[in-house]
């Protein structure tokens, strides 16, 4: 009698939802915005003094190009972000995080963090977090080529 293998696949989805779930709960507990909120204004604290072109941002986050711009009207809204046009192309947007949406990611990392490393972080040893990482960085870097040949 053979053991089943695991469906590693199913296991990372499944596993994914629930913390992006939980994330969601114990930031609405904390009565703090969204996830994709926290996420927005960490790629773009994380870019360039604080800025990345519309386009590279969406590249960033993984996320269609209509859904954020969506989302950066309302974290402009809330004075989180501002955005301008480039003065020598008129077609390059960009975002920048501002002061306050600094703050806000800061709050927000608190409860983010506390909930990845108690759930997810604490379930794997060094070398298996090392192991992990390094074969999900490998998918990343195989889809990406993959679709810019498709691209091409």
């Amino acid at each position: 009698m053979t053991a089943a293998k695991p469906d590693l696949w199913y296991s990372f989805v499944r596993a994914h939802r629930m913390m992006i779930r939980e994330v969601e709960r114990r930031l609405a507990d904390a009565n703090l915005p969204s996830y994709a909120w926290y996420d927005t204004l960490w790629g773009l604290e994380s870019g360039p003094g604080g800025t990345r072109r519309m386009h590279e941002l969406a590249d960033t986050l993984v996320i269609e190009r209509y859904n954020l711009t969506r989302l950066v009207d309302r974290l402009e809204q809330e004075g989180l972000v501002t955005r301008s046009r480039s003065a020598t192309d008129g077609r390059a947007a960009y975002a920048s995080i501002t002061r306050e949406g600094r703050v806000l990611r800061k709050k927000m990392w608190k409860v983010y963090q506390s909930t990845i490393t108690e759930l997810f972080l604490n379930q794997f040893s060094a070398s298996e977090q090392q192991a992990l990482a390094e074969g999900l960085d490998r998918t990343f870097e195989t889809v990406r080529a993959s679709r810019d040949s498709a691209v091409a």
